[in-house]
């Protein structure tokens, strides 16, 4: 029953950080939200009392817990803002929110990724059981438990069967065909606790000059992940690069912010209205990766903290983005824990483009716009492999 519960709340949060897109934390009590709120504008919630009065004497059945009905007030008030980014969460699943957006859960740690053939790779996380049992960059998945993998299978399926149950003994076998020489390879892998890291890097076979990168979620990891992965990929002879945000939801604004900024040497970033005023974040000179040709991948699932760093990217003339039209967020939420437990999230600011283009419920739209394989082959990195190639032979590399 704990892991059902678990799982609902995981499902839950997942899908509010998803609604919240980038977010920044604040701390603030519940009384003094109220207080302070009702003595700047002069007002009480002196109604609320005389309605409960009135249901206290004359409701003929059992009323829910004093708990049930506060939080459904608080519901109530919020839902006539008709913002549906600024809600109220319950603290059992408030509890577990920094929990989920860490990633953590019970798996073998790899990564899948589907070529443009078909064929399955696997890129094992640094320090998880996979790495450990000698699973290796680029190894091509062709069976688990002895199951031959059916290449049209889902990848949420397939991710599922490489995840389980941390206990003694409880694992999968991977059989791979080894990326060096093609050789068959088998290893019981145990599951054990995996930290998703907010960035993945690696080398693109298809092309020995292309550095691959995919964030997939903006924490406070992410900048420093970023600069190790350029770090490594140059050392690893790149020359051109690919940025992958398709399904990245968002996350910390000021790590969004900073991974624009990596790839810009002028310029804005983004524009940030608040009821204070507007503010303009810009680039530095010199950024890390910013004299490296750059492609972004992005896709209907690309939101908030992603379409700030694709904006920025575009706008500037930085990059050739390829995909699908962006989700089309662009507000920032500010979390603020309660005296109970609970939490509020309240929309704070809203944020436009260098071209000062508003994303909310219009997102951005590729340069290059593409329908995405039925198969799931991965047809938007490929077109990003050949775009990139042009560039390098167009300039003589």
């Amino acid at each position: 029953m704990r892991a059902v519960v678990t799982g609902l709340l995981s499902g839950v949060v997942l899908a509010l950080v998803f609604a919240a897109g980038f977010f920044t934390r604040d701390a603030l009590s519940v009384r003094g939200l109220l207080t302070g709120a009702a003595s700047a504008q002069g007002q009480d919630y002196a109604l609320l009392d005389e309605v409960q009065a009135l249901v206290d004497d004359h409701f003929v059945r059992p009323q829910p817990d004093y708990q049930v009905r506060q939080y459904g007030a608080v519901r109530g008030m919020l839902g006539t803002l008709n913002d549906p980014f600024t809600f109220f969460i319950d603290p059992p699943v408030a509890q577990s929110e920094s929990d989920v957006l860490a990633g953590t859960y019970g798996g073998v740690g790899v990564q899948i990724r589907r070529t443009e053939n078909g064929e399955l790779l696997l890129y094992p996380f640094a320090d998880s059981s996979a790495a450990a049992a000698g699973i290796e960059d680029g190894d091509r998945l062709i069976a688990v438990n002895e199951m031959t993998v059916d290449t049209s299978m889902q990848a949420d399926v397939l991710d599922q069967m490489l995840r389980g149950e941390v206990r003694d003994g409880n694992g999968v076998t991977l059989t791979v065909l080894r990326a060096a020489d093609g050789a068959e390879f088998s290893a019981f892998v145990p599951f054990a606790p995996v930290n998703v890291p907010s960035l993945v890097w690696r080398m693109l076979p298809e092309d020995a000059r292309l550095g691959y990168m995919q964030i997939m979620r903006f924490t406070n990891r992410t900048p420093d992940e970023l600069e190790q992965a350029l770090t490594e990929l140059r050392a690893s002879g790149a020359q051109a690069l690919v940025l992958d945000m398709r399904n990245n939801a968002g996350g910390l604004l000021t790590e969004s912010i900073e991974v624009a900024d990596a790839f810009l040497d002028s310029g804005v970033i983004v524009y940030q209205r608040t009821p204070r005023g507007e503010q303009t974040f810009e680039s530095s000179p010199g950024g890390p990766g910013s004299d490296l040709p750059l492609v972004i991948l992005v896709n209907g699932g690309t939101a908030s903290g992603a379409e700030l760093v694709a904006g920025a990217l575009v706008d500037n003339d930085r990059a050739i983005m390829i995909g699908q039209r962006t989700y089309g967020k662009g507000t920032v939420q500010q979390i603020f824990p309660l005296s109970d437990g609970s939490s509020l999230h309240v929309t704070s600011s809203e944020w436009f483009t260098p071209a000062r283009q508003p994303l909310d419920q219009a997102g951005l739209t590729p340069d290059i716009d593409m329908i995405p394989n039925a198969e799931g082959r991965d047809v938007e990195l490929g077109e990003a492999i050949r775009q990139l190639d042009t560039l390098l032979n167009g300039t003589g590399s």
